[in-house]
């Protein structure tokens, strides 16, 4: 299986930075605003028409609390973009479990396919993946929510990912990888075969996720996926 690589950019001019070497997701959010910071609709909206189906597009839709109204209410308004996946933070709250089942009519009731992200740092004690499955998301992303320096790989074994990669799989979800991914992150994590590895900060100059992207370090992140690529297929 060939991983797929996913970058998040906050504007139509950084999105147009990429146009040479567009991933196989454009990803969409707003990295001053925290973990899963939103974009206003109109930015998401001009973006997806710029990018007129060129690659797959999506959109997060905040740090929320987990309260299923208030979620419910911003994936439906999300999804109304254009997008082709809607990304929900879930944060280790009290209420996280209830937050999930009460979403699951909001989510089977959408065109649109709701990825779940959840974090390294703040991983809740419940296994949430059956539950994710059963409640209709159609993939989960493990993330980092705290952005101070500290990448996915500072919080989990590769066993512990290549765990989480399985699971997922199993119960036929979408399965991604994100959270301060170097570039060199990719040898390590590609023969886990995530379906995708997401990148902000490694996009970015100086490698700080809120500074502009440089269109040159996607190629090297292109270029690096296909050179991990027959190690993966000799697995």
């Amino acid at each position: 299986m060939i991983t797929k690589w996913l970058a998040s950019v906050e504007s139509l001019e950084e999105a147009r930075l990429l146009v040479e070497q567009l991933p196989d997701i454009l990803d969409m959010k707003n990295p001053s605003k925290g973990a899963l910071g939103a974009l206003n609709h109109q930015t998401v909206t001009e973006i997806v028409n710029w990018i007129n189906k060129g690659c797959l597009c999506s959109a997060t839709v905040g740090d929320l609390p987990m309260q299923p109204e208030i979620i419910s209410a911003a994936i439906r308004s999300m999804a109304e973009t254009g997008v082709d996946y809607v990304k929900v933070g879930l944060f280790d709250e009290s209420g996280l479990i209830q937050c999930i089942q009460q979403l699951e009519p909001t989510i089977r009731s959408l065109k649109k396919p709701v990825i779940a992200v959840i974090f390294a740092d703040q991983l809740p004690q419940q296994k949430l993946i059956p539950l994710l499955a059963k409640s209709g998301f159609a993939g989960v992303m493990l993330d980092t929510a705290r952005k101070d320096g500290q990448g996915l790989l500072n919080h989990l074994s590769v066993e512990a990912l290549q765990q989480f990669v399985v699971e997922a799989k199993s119960a036929g979800l979408l399965c991604g990888l994100a959270g301060a991914l170097r570039i060199e992150d990719i040898e390590t994590l590609s023969p886990l075969q995530p379906d995708y590895l997401g990148f902000r900060s490694a996009l970015c100059q100086q490698h700080r996720r809120t500074n502009l992207l440089d269109p040159e370090l996607a190629k090297q992140i292109q270029t690096q996926l296909n050179v991990a690529l027959p190690e993966v297929l000799a697995c």
